[in-house]
């Protein structure tokens, strides 16, 4: 006997996999607008300028206010530094950015002198934490004149503390060792993800000059 005719049900559909895909796609890029959690955050204008720390509400407004986006471009600075910019515009600079990146990284160039003054020091810091951030390599070349020869503990001394200073943002390639009248280290940025600024308040120049045409000798019978 025939079995009797079962029309045969549509099977459900299994969106469970496609909505794990769409979260994902949705969580992709930096936290924007009402995904920023910190209540305060430093704010860089629609054209690039500094507005200051502000409570993110206000910063929110000012958003709605220029028809554009606030974006988190610093999550690991204190407070966050958001941009205010339309978030497909960003997303296109930056990939253009990283792209530039890939051909354009080079070794920035980085001098110091044995007795260099605190305030000085901490400027050439600022400067090579700026290249490391934006994925450079940093050279720190220190140079002697032939009196400072006599103590050349002074030197391995300064150059220790700038590279202390950079240890949050990079890795050291080699121990100071003189050779010679320098004393040469090289830096390498640690993991985009990882880097954050600790003596800039916000990025500066990707691409900026180094030390690299400054003349740092001064002359061998000083």
């Amino acid at each position: 006997m025939p079995s009797p005719y079962r029309p045969k049900s549509p099977r459900p559909k299994n969106n469970a996999g496609q909505n794990r895909g769409n979260f994902r796609k949705e969580d992709k890029g930096p936290k924007r607008n009402d995904r920023i959690r910190a209540t305060e955050v430093r704010v860089i204008s629609p054209k690039g300028e500094m507005m200051g720390v502000m409570p993110t509400q206000q910063a929110l407004d000012l958003a709605r206010e220029f028809g554009v986006d606030l974006i988190e471009i610093a999550a690991t600075a204190v407070p966050p530094v958001c941009k205010l910019q339309e978030y497909g515009k960003y997303l296109y600079e930056e990939a253009k950015k990283h792209k530039h990146q890939k051909s354009a990284s080079r070794v920035k160039e980085i001098k110091l002198r044995p007795r260099i003054d605190s305030h000085d020091l901490f400027i050439k810091v600022r400067r090579a934490e700026n290249f490391l951030f934006h994925g450079h390599k940093v050279k720190l070349l220190l140079q002697y004149r032939y009196r400072e020869l006599e103590h050349p503990e002074i030197g391995i001394a300064t150059i220790t503390k700038a590279i202390e200073a950079l240890m949050h943002i990079s890795t050291r390639d080699n121990e100071p060792k003189r050779s010679g009248r320098a004393i040469v280290v090289g830096l390498t940025p640690v993991q985009q993800n990882k880097r954050k600024l600790v003596h800039n308040e916000a990025p500066g120049e990707e691409d900026g000059e180094d030390d690299s045409a400054v003349d740092n000798d001064g002359g061998d019978d000083e």
